[in-house]
């Protein structure tokens, strides 16, 4: 899954995203769902988190679906 879907994110998910100074290089992070940012049900960048260390970046691909 890609993450662009908001009803595919929620708290507690293992995601990998691309933090905003990564965005030119494409480096992905991975970490947990704390919050979800973006408000709209759809965005084709990847939905907007925060991490539980507190990064804040894109959804760009789903580790795990539970």
């Amino acid at each position: 899954m890609n993450g662009q879907s908001r009803t595919d994110v929620y708290v507690g998910l293992e995601v990998d995203v691309v933090l905003k100074q990564d965005q030119r290089s494409g480096r992905l992070t991975r970490g947990i769902v704390e919050e979800i940012l973006t408000n709209s049900s759809f965005h084709p960048h990847g939905i907007k988190v925060r991490l539980e260390s507190g990064e804040v970046g894109r959804v760009q691909n789903i580790a795990t679906k539970q």
